[in-house]
């Protein structure tokens, strides 16, 4: 009887933290409003980022954006068909070379970064909701506001970025179109090799200032 109270317990415990910590998720909208200001003001106020200093952004990069990313959902959808037929070790390859493509670009947007704000658009969303797109605008001191979106979906362990829309292009499709022609060129492996090589050259590259 003694036991049957305790396994009662036990997962009457582990229930009511599940709860807790599925209640305690940060709204979608809210995560990205959040990480939207923790990035602008690190580059404007972090003077080794200022300066360029490529280690200091690529750790703003792997603290606060990547463990908010799924990545092995984007690179699926920007692989496309060719996922599905790739062998468990060359997609794990291909996801390793699409995130790391995924921070030189964002390292580099984030050192073009000096008095632009963001606007966040209302934010509809039902509670049943496993997707949703949080909507903003980059404004700046000159030239027009730049369309920035996110699609994100709801995962155990909250929600998460798969998708990234500037300027009204979705970064999925755009890299949909190079990645099927590269594999209907020189297979999978082929892709993986463009890929390398593009982040080693990135890698050499200097950090704009």
């Amino acid at each position: 009887m003694m036991k049957k109270i305790s396994r009662f317990l036990v997962s009457l415990f582990i229930g009511v933290s599940l709860i807790g910590a599925v209640q305690a998720q940060e709204a979608p909208d809210v995560l990205i409003k959040r990480l939207s200001t923790e990035i602008i003001d690190a580059a404007k106020t972090d003077k080794d980022i200022q300066s360029g200093n490529r280690q200091r952004i690529n750790d703003l990069v792997e603290t606060k954006v990547l463990p908010h990313i799924n990545f092995e959902r984007m690179t699926s959808l920007a692989v496309s068909k060719s996922w599905r037929t790739a062998t468990p070790e060359q997609q794990k390859q291909l996801v390793t070379e699409f995130r790391t493509l995924l921070i030189h670009t964002y390292s580099g947007a984030i050192t073009q970064i000096r008095d632009q704000r963001v606007e966040f658009k209302p934010f509809r969303s039902a509670p049943d909701d496993t997707e949703v797109e949080v909507k903003s605008l980059v404004i700046q001191t000159r030239g027009e506001p730049l369309q920035l979106s996110y699609r994100l979906e709801k995962t155990a362990s909250g929600w998460k970025i798969f998708d990234i829309n500037v300027l009204g292009a979705w970064l999925v499709e755009t890299y949909k179109g190079s990645f099927s022609a590269e594999v209907n060129k020189s297979g999978v492996d082929g892709l993986i090799k463009t890929l390398i090589e593009k982040n080693k050259k990135l890698a050499a590259a200097p950090a704009k200032k």
